[in-house]
């Protein structure tokens, strides 16, 4: 019966120094994502990354400020014309939160910068896929698809949009422009010519 009590004991102060660390860790945690909260605010997006990365390792729960960093630094990178590095910024971002439809949508505005177009294709399919019902999506796949000389896959996306939004403008003048695009591509239809009159000998 001592065995079993001691072995109670035992067991209770291990899982009581178990969830004090995890406080201190907590409490670590809270420390660094504070002070990647005031990084990001005074834009040190590295900084901010470096805190936020160590509150992670310590509480995942701090996972979507890290994302969020990534997600920050990227867009400056990309206003410094810094795509490589906005890239490999919105992948980790990506990493992290793969539900963000607007991280999808930066990574592809920066590669359809780079002239990637098939990897902008594929991360605005996968905004769509988690957003479907936004027009600007749909706008800029389209874009794409026309730029390709997609015409048919343009027109589907840009039928999508006025689907969604009958009224706008983009989605409207990009439409007629492909159906004349369309137009000019059909072969021309060849009319049965009408027999030349019998010429009368004089």
């Amino acid at each position: 019966m001592k065995r079993y009590s001691a072995l109670i004991l035992i067991t209770a102060l291990a899982v009581c120094v178990s969830q004090l660390a995890q406080a201190q860790g907590n409490k670590e945690a809270a420390k660094l994502a504070r002070e990647g909260a005031e990084a990001s605010k005074n834009q040190d997006w590295n900084k901010a990354i470096e805190a936020f990365r160590k509150a992670t390792d310590l509480d995942r729960k701090f996972a979507p400020n890290l994302a969020i960093a990534y997600q920050q630094r990227g867009f400056a990178s990309a206003n410094e014309q810094n795509f490589e590095d906005a890239i490999r910024d919105f992948s980790d971002a990506l990493k992290i939160n793969s539900r963000d439809a607007r991280i999808y949508e930066q990574r592809a505005a920066v590669e359809m910068k780079m002239y990637d177009y098939d990897k902008a294709l594929a991360d605005y399919s996968e905004a769509i896929t988690l957003k479907p019902n936004e027009v600007r999506y749909y706008l800029y796949r389209s874009y794409i698809y026309e730029t390709k000389e997609d015409v048919k896959s343009s027109m589907a996306d840009t039928e999508k949009a006025l689907k969604l939004d009958p009224k706008n403008a983009e989605a409207k003048s990009r439409k007629a422009r492909l159906e004349a695009k369309q137009s000019a591509a059909l072969p021309p239809v060849n009319l049965p010519q009408p027999a030349p009159a019998a010429s009368k000998s004089p």
